[in-house]
């Protein structure tokens, strides 16, 4: 049985010539000077002071040390145990300030998750390299004609991925959305890893509901690796999960998860997204404090199973709005609250998380504009390795957009080039030009130094409308959303990508129960 879900754009899904045609199309993108590019250097903001760094620092070990982290699972426990921590009257595992600081020392300063593909870029994460990439595991989908939300199925998933395996500034692909169609658990995540496979050859993230998916999951990525072992070598996907439960708890479910892909060495891709005044103090200072603890916990936990073993610093210190007690990402108050978590993973020198761009905003509209564009570029210029939640997010998490997604893509364009900086040198100075055009033709059009920087200096947004207004006014006068949908639509009914070959794709499905019609994967449905 496959599943899937019909969009009002359905009728507009049509196969755009062959395998070769595609290839064709993408090489000839291939080998551009580009402007922007993953991995560019971030950490020039810094919200927080070294007193700040120093004294959230020691709280977070006062806390971790005196209060403890509440409801390990007895194997946590007991390997916890066994490498220095202790249990308190109440159950709650205890851990010493020296064996904090020793594994801070000794712990992963980066990772590397892989593109299957040289076009894509692979994702480094630690240093000051910095990446945009999606996630967020919405539990449904705008439907722009409607202005309705509806629930997200494996489909959409799938559809995600390939559109935003042609999005040139989302570096990396996370999961956007949760198949709500698909009520096994197994089935759910191995049809999460399958549809990243086949939608998009990027980095990838996902989450598992079970730490008994992960050999299957593993098993899959092997076969599209190419062999028993391949993944391992060369990860193309991080894995997911939230094991803290705030204030200071642990989670079973993703707890086992961490242990299960830390015994694996695999990469430990998690969040931790306390909210100030609810499950965190209304303080920033004190929700960093607690973040932090929660953070370093986890990152305790996996260097005592396997030492070394990479793991996401993924602090996200959310917040609710005061007045409501609702969720409030879009807001200035998580801007700098996720920078200042960059800050903080740069001075552990983690390789580091943050999410931004969760516009509360239930539409692409102005409210999303902004608040993603803020949020998105003080975590890049913070020096968050990865920003995640970057593109399509809205209603505070709750659903995700196509429309949002490519309107998105433009926005984190913009917030590279700013993150890139203004490169200093003799040649970008160009004394010489300045003589030229001041003792000749008067302008700089048209000269040798001008076509040279044209595509590497300056970066061209899809979508932005930079037409004057009488240009705009004789077309067919359209806004930002209406070129979005256009977009969208398009990539929808033309990207069928062709990642897994067709052999592998039928000994896969022999193997696992896909559930994604491979006649919609051809763009052969109504």
């Amino acid at each position: 049985m496959t599943v899937g879900h019909p969009r009002s754009t359905a009728s507009a899904r049509r196969r755009n010539g062959g395998r070769s045609a595609r290839k064709a199309m993408r090489a000839a993108t291939e080998g551009r000077p580009k402007a922007v590019w993953a991995g560019l250097s971030g950490g020039a903001y810094k919200p927080l002071g070294d007193r700040d760094l120093s004294k959230i620092h020691d709280a977070a070990l006062t806390i971790l040390e005196e209060v403890g982290i509440a409801d390990p699972t007895p194997q946590v426990a007991a390997l916890a145990c066994e490498g220095g921590c202790s249990l308190d009257e109440n159950g709650r595992l205890l851990f010493p300030r020296a064996l904090v600081e020793d594994v801070i020392a000794k712990a992963a300063r980066s990772y590397t998750v892989f593109s299957r593909n040289p076009r894509f870029d692979d994702i480094l994460v630690g240093g000051k390299s910095v990446n945009f990439a999606t996630s967020g595991e919405a539990v449904s989908v705008l439907d722009l004609q409607s202005r309705a939300f509806r629930p997200s199925t494996i489909r959409d998933l799938y559809d995600f991925a390939r559109v935003v395996d042609s999005l040139d500034n989302i570096h990396q692909f996370g999961q956007t959305v949760v198949p709500t169609d698909l009520e096994d658990l197994f089935e759910h995540d191995i049809n999460v890893a399958y549809a990243l496979m086949a939608g998009t050859e990027k980095p990838c993230e996902m989450a598992f509901n079970s730490a008994e998916h992960i050999g299957p999951a593993i098993e899959l990525f092997d076969m599209v690796a190419g062999g028993e072992g391949k993944f391992a070598e060369r990860p193309f996907v991080s894995f997911g999960g939230c094991p803290i439960v705030s204030p200071l708890r642990f989670a079973h479910d993703n707890l086992d998860v961490l242990v299960e892909t830390s015994r694996r060495g695999m990469i430990n891709d998690i969040a931790i997204a306390p909210q100030a005044g609810a499950t965190a103090p209304a303080r920033l200072a004190g929700t960093l404090a607690q973040v932090t603890a929660e953070g370093l916990a986890c990152l305790c936990i996996v260097n005592l199973i396997r030492p070394g073993c990479p793991m996401s610093f993924a602090n996200w210190p959310f917040a609710v709005d005061l007045r409501t007690g609702s969720f409030s990402g879009g807001s200035g108050e998580v801007a700098v609250a996720s920078a200042a978590a960059a800050q903080i993973g740069r001075f552990y020198d983690l390789p580091t998380t943050v999410a931004a761009s969760m516009s509360d905003s239930k539409l692409p509209d102005a409210q999303a504009g902004y608040e993603k564009g803020i949020s998105a570029v003080v975590a890049g210029l913070a020096g968050a390795n990865r920003v995640l939640e970057s593109a399509g997010m809205l209603g505070s998490l709750m659903g995700c957009s196509f429309e949002a997604l490519v309107i998105d893509n433009d926005m984190l364009g913009m917030a590279q080039r700013i993150l890139r900086g203004v490169e200093v040198s003799d040649e970008t100075l160009g004394l010489e030009g300045i003589k030229a055009a001041a003792l000749g033709a008067g302008h700089y059009l048209g000269a040798a130094e001008t076509l040279a920087a044209m595509e590497t200096e300056y970066h061209y947004p899809d979508l932005a409308d930079r037409r004057s207004t009488q240009v705009w006014a004789a077309d067919e006068p359209t806004d930002m959303l209406e070129r979005a949908a256009e977009k969208a639509d398009a990539l929808l009914a033309t990207h069928f990508p062709d990642h897994i070959d067709p052999a592998l794709n039928r000994r896969i499905r022999e193997r696992f129960p896909i559930r994604i019609d491979p006649q919609m994967m051809r763009g052969e449905d109504a």
